[in-house]
């Protein structure tokens, strides 16, 4: 117990703010999602507030992004879905629908089109770097597409 002496908002701050915690290996692997500062963009609503699958889905897009990040130039990020034999996905779209569903929109290695719906409960992903598609000069980064969509949600919820 410590004896910090808190103010009723810091207190109730504390209180909304989510925790998280991870331990690495390597002391010097770049900083996972866990340790970065929550966007306000994901702060701005109380986390008692959040539906189970838009809480699931903005944390997903953090983990993507912060993936995204480490990748080559030539690759993009895509994922496996465990528990299950149905491969790998590459990431081309993620929703979510109230109160507990998650969406997956992709393409399977052989380009055909696939999507995934799994309930927050059932909800275990595997991040995956795989070479960006053929023709493609840049790779596609989609974690920062779903994180600018998140900001501009949040926003319009405030006005």
């Amino acid at each position: 117990m410590d004896n910090e002496i808190k103010t009723s908002a810091e207190l109730a701050e504390d209180a909304q703010l989510p925790r998280a915690h991870v331990v690495h290996a390597d002391p010097n692997a770049p900083a996972s999602s866990e340790q970065k500062p929550l966007p306000d963009s994901v702060k701005r609503k109380p986390v008692e507030t959040k539906s189970p699958a838009e809480w699931a889905y903005q944390r997903l897009i953090l983990y993507i992004q912060n993936f995204e990040e480490q990748l080559d130039s030539d690759e993009e990020v895509a994922m496996g879905f465990t528990g299950g034999s149905v491969g790998i996905m590459r990431i081309e779209g993620m929703g979510y629908f109230d109160p507990d569903i998650i969406t997956f929109y992709g393409t399977q290695p052989d380009g055909s089109r696939s999507q995934m719906i799994q309930h927050v409960s059932q909800l275990n992903v595997m991040l995956q770097a795989m070479p960006k598609e053929n023709g493609r000069e840049e790779p596609n980064r989609i974690g920062f597409r779903l994180a600018a969509d998140l900001a501009e949600e949040t926003e319009s919820e405030d006005t």
